[in-house]
């Protein structure tokens, strides 16, 4: 284990004016790029939470990036998980996902065919929250968004619904780790591990390892592969939703997912409500918000309380010690009992009390598990965004002392005003790439909220 390092700490102020320039950096103009290097797109969840840090230095900005991922809304509901700009050193890039031919792409623009956690809502429900301690001029402009954007969110939900529930335990199914965000997890080790690439999976030259200091903190070679074998089966199925849940090798009810289209669907319905939106429609997201907390539920594990997800190919719950098992804390549904369990547990030296760690955000993996990986991507290093997203949470549950200790140890996390996409979690150092858009935007957002 390295020993911990004291970062450089930047002053609130110095942090807040750093992060404001990461953001303007990386705009295009229509939108702003995960990263300036490793990733020169627009990612569906990364744009959630980049549009909330907008909102804090131009309210129209913040609309307008939302804007640009809803009208790349597939006809059929769906939000895909990569909007392409003109860029062409990422890969696998638009030619490679072969999206073109799918007759529910919006023409107009490039996308990938898969999609990533339904966070959207919680965006605009922040933006409208922090629009309303603006201006009156920009309330009244995150209002007119809201209502606009509604009834697309509400197709998206749909969609899922629609979809993504092909299994008994009622999770929200995904088709390649990747729909997870979490692309590398532990979570997906015995799923990806029955993925069998074909002979005719067609030759490809990675371009991500250039972006990072080391090799190790990204994906082998090998899990590359199985990516891009699930992507060759969906264009094979061309994107059609219920054929692609049909026959990819990969099919897993991803637990703390589900608990984001929990949480989702109740604030997507309350501002149903306070928009004068179509009441059956708001009655259907708090029925598929019931149904998807009860589903968390009852994935937990008898003991711990930690949250599983489910292998659907396999028929078996999967175990891995991760941070994904905490997903009852975000939607609730567990009970009192379960709950306290699990923030004794994410207390607990086997996550954020872990001694050795340089700040109390839980990373990943547990430290403890054999699976952790304290620099490879999604296998053990800590991040900012998922601290931001426990500690909205948990304020929204009522738990005000602790969102605030998250707002607190994330900031010491970042202090050095690198923007690291994820951190070593005992040394603190930076990983992945730097001047990360989301990071810079969650950081905007702890400094200058509530």
């Amino acid at each position: 284990m390295t020993a911990a390092r004291t970062p450089p700490r930047i002053s609130s102020t110095g942090l807040a004016a750093r992060a404001a320039v990461v953001l303007r950096d990386n705009d295009t103009g229509t939108l702003v790029t995960a990263s300036p290097r490793l990733y020169p797109h627009m990612w569906s969840w990364d744009a959630a939470f980049i549009a909330v840090g907008l909102a804090h230095l131009d309210v129209g900005r913040a609309v307008a990036e939302l804007d640009t991922l809803l009208d790349a809304q597939w006809r059929d509901g769906m939000i895909p998980h990569i909007v392409f700009t003109g860029a062409t050193d990422y890969f696998p890039g638009p030619d490679r996902w072969g999206t073109d031919a799918a007759p529910q792409r919006p023409r107009h623009v490039r996308t990938s065919g898969i999609c990533q956690p339904a966070v959207h809502a919680i965006a605009v429900h922040r933006i409208v929250n922090v629009a309303r301690r603006t201006s009156a001029a920009d309330a009244e402009l995150a209002r007119r968004f809201a209502e606009r954007a509604w009834p697309g969110l509400y197709r998206w939900h749909r969609w899922l619904v629609r979809h993504r529930l092909p299994d008994p335990s009622g999770l929200v199914t995904i088709v390649h780790g990747w729909e997870s965000g979490m692309d590398n997890s532990p979570r997906w080790d015995l799923p990806y591990a029955a993925v069998r690439p074909g002979p005719d999976l067609p030759p490809y030259v990675r371009l991500d390892l250039a972006g990072v200091g080391h090799p190790g903190e990204r994906p082998s070679d090998d899990e590359y592969d199985r990516y891009l074998w699930l992507v060759e089966q969906m264009r094979r199925a061309g994107y059609r939703p219920d054929e692609v849940v049909r026959t990819s090798d990969f099919l897993v009810g991803d637990v703390f997912g589900t608990a984001l289209f929990a949480l989702a669907c109740d604030v997507l319905a309350k501002l149903g409500d306070d928009l004068g939106q179509n009441r059956a429609e708001i009655a259907a997201l708090r029925a598929w918000s019931a149904r998807a907390r009860a589903a968390v539920a009852a994935s937990c594990r008898p003991g711990t309380g930690l949250a599983r997800d489910r292998d659907v190919r396999a028929d078996r719950w999967l175990d891995a010690e991760t941070l994904a098992g905490f997903a009852p804390l975000l939607c609730g549904g567990a009970g009192t009992r379960v709950e306290a369990r699990l923030l004794d547990l994410l207390d607990g030296p086997r996550w954020a009390g872990h001694p050795a760690l340089l700040a109390a955000v839980p990373p990943s993996v547990s430290p403890h598990s054999p699976d952790f990986d304290a620099r490879r991507y999604w296998r053990g290093p800590q991040w900012p965004v998922l601290a931001w997203l426990l500690g909205w949470a948990f304020e929204r549950r009522g738990w005000s002392q602790r969102a605030a200790g998250l707002r607190e140890q994330g900031l010491r996390l970042v202090s050095d005003g690198s923007f690291g996409e994820y951190y070593e979690p005992f040394t603190g150092e930076p990983l992945g790439s730097t001047r990360q858009s989301w990071t810079a935007a969650v950081v905007l957002d702890w400094l200058c909220g509530p």
